[in-house]
């Protein structure tokens, strides 16, 4: 695979560009309604339970009670022992199920046992799996072990969506990631995904968009569509249309839907519905107006 050159200056001038640009108006509520439909509603924590799982999926369903038309999310996603649960509670909603696999968040144990770990997300009825690559092995330049991983996990996917996450913020360079990308791409990602969300710095958006021009350069040679999911540390709904701005003016519009483009940040939807609440109906609302689940 030929090593594309990623000019940092430039990077971040055009990012940063991206996040002056101003939504406003009927464009701005069409945006945030937009985003809220591309969440993945997510809970990672050792605290999880059943009773947490059930409401984040009424969550996902009817986001906000007192605004009955908002679209419902693109996905929640949990942990593997939840996965059948969540399926139950979403079934006929249109909300998708998604699972961390591979021994998430590391991605440090026996790929037979990372691949039981798909097995068994993909068996309890998984739509979709966050898989991690092999950190170690990617910086140590064993990119073929790496890829090797990645495609013994689509393969075990069977049906289910493949989003590979990265972990950007322990790639180190700009040119780290855009490699990793096209490694994800070329071995069979459907979704290429920026972090964990349990390391910092997570999703920026200079990272992004060196993630963005992978797929875009990608479907200019293939005519193959690859989605995007940035995850972690965006928490406004301001940035969240800044992101939509950059995924627009990189890849154009086709990729503006759940299908191609997703948001790993469950702290963003209070936002987005606060701001939507607002623009409704001119008041402002208080934090604990809405369920953190």
């Amino acid at each position: 695979m030929p090593i594309t050159a990623v000019d940092s200056v430039m990077v971040e001038a055009e990012a940063a560009a991206f996040a002056k640009r101003s939504v406003k108006g009927e464009a701005a509520t069409q945006g945030m309604r937009m985003a809220l439909s591309m969440l993945d509603l997510t809970t990672l924590e050792g605290k999880d339970s059943p009773q947490k799982v059930r409401a984040l999926c009424r969550k996902a369903v009817q986001p906000c009670g007192a605004m009955p038309d908002l679209p419902h999310v693109a996905a929640v996603c949990v942990y593997p022992a939840f996965v059948a649960l969540a399926k139950r509670e979403l079934d006929g909603t249109g909300v998708r199920v998604a699972s961390v696999a591979t021994a998430f968040p590391s991605g440090q144990y026996p790929l037979s046992v990372r691949l039981a770990d798909v097995r068994a997300v993909v068996d309890a009825g998984a739509d979709e799996v966050d898989m991690v690559i092999n950190r170690g092995a990617f910086l140590a330049g064993d990119r073929e072990t790496v890829s090797d991983e990645i495609r013994r996990v689509k393969e075990t996917c069977a049906g289910a969506h493949l989003k590979v996450i990265l972990e950007t913020g322990e790639l180190e360079t700009y040119e780290n990631i855009r490699r990793a990308s096209d490694l994800a791409i070329e071995a069979g990602a459907d979704f290429i995904k920026t972090s964990t969300g349990k390391i910092k710095p997570a999703a920026t958006m200079p990272v992004v968009l060196v993630m963005l021009h992978a797929i875009r350069d990608h479907y200019l040679r293939t005519g193959c569509m690859i989605g995007m999911k940035p995850a972690g540390g965006i928490s406004t709904a301001g940035a969240a249309l800044s992101y939509l701005v950059m995924v627009k003016e990189t890849l154009g519009d086709a990729w503006l839907t759940p299908d191609c483009f997703r948001f790993g940040a469950s702290s963003l939807a209070n936002d987005l519905l606060r701001q939507l609440a607002r623009q409704a109906t001119g008041s402002d609302t208080a934090k604990y107006d809405f369920s953190e689940a």
